[in-house]
């Protein structure tokens, strides 16, 4: 009965999660720094209340990456307004990739994209998604090559946000290349931030993104920030 009603208010509102439940299941880059729950009280146990403490990176499932991540006087939270993270012109792009490092095959379907002025976000789907409970997600994870950022800011000037379905930005096999990437996509000077680990199973290029609309944890001076992603589409 609840799940009806659950598919029923969807097929009503269409808006769909983009983004994950954080558990101590959660894939983390390089399989490190894992999420930990521990119960403080427990109900079960004779207190008064369930009270949960969560140990976890910023940068674990979900999240955005600031540009204080990789520059110490980077922007964080404090530097942005809610407006910055609703977007209603948004690129969705499906790629499939031999290459770990996807460059010139993105910015070719980039380049094929008309009226490239009114996007404010883009969003890659890589099918890595699917993947996502087996060790090749963190492991074996697409990268993007920091020539990509260059192309967005020269073409699409007006996007401050690149989400995608991989672990991160920067490949686990070529971590040197990914740290350079970051730095092109996070450079304060004009900025476009970083959505990693987005959940995108249920989006296709069929799929038209109305609205986005990126909800960060506000946390002062932090160089990430989880997020919960929810989209309106048609």
């Amino acid at each position: 009965m609840y799940e009806k009603y659950r598919k029923e208010i969807f097929m009503k509102n269409n808006f769909i999660y983009l983004s994950y439940f954080l558990d101590q299941m959660t894939p983390t880059y390089g399989n490190k720094e894992k999420i930990k729950l521990a119960k403080k009280s427990s109900i079960e146990c004779g207190d008064v209340a369930n009270h949960t403490i969560m140990t976890t990176s910023v940068h674990n499932g979900t999240h955005l990456d600031m540009p204080l991540h990789f520059f110490s006087s980077g922007q964080s939270i404090e530097d942005f307004c809610c407006s910055d993270f609703i977007f209603n012109q948004v690129l969705f792009i499906e790629i499939d990739s031999s290459d770990l490092i996807i460059n010139d095959n993105l910015i070719q379907k980039m380049s094929e994209v008309e009226n490239k002025i009114k996007f404010e976000a883009i969003i890659v789907k890589t099918g890595l998604c699917y993947k996502r409970d087996q060790e090749v997600y963190w492991k074996k994870n697409f990268g993007f090559h920091p020539n990509i950022a260059d192309y967005i800011r020269q073409f699409f000037p007006n996007v401050g946000l690149f989400g995608f379905d991989s672990i991160s930005v920067s490949s686990f096999s070529n971590r040197e290349l990914g740290r350079v990437a970051h730095k092109s996509f996070l450079n304060p000077k004009k900025p476009i931030l970083l959505l990693e680990d987005m959940k995108l199973n249920n989006l296709s290029e069929k799929t038209n993104i109305k609205k986005l609309i990126v909800a960060p944890l506000r946390i002062k001076n932090s160089d990430g920030l989880p997020c919960t992603v929810i989209a309106e589409v048609e």
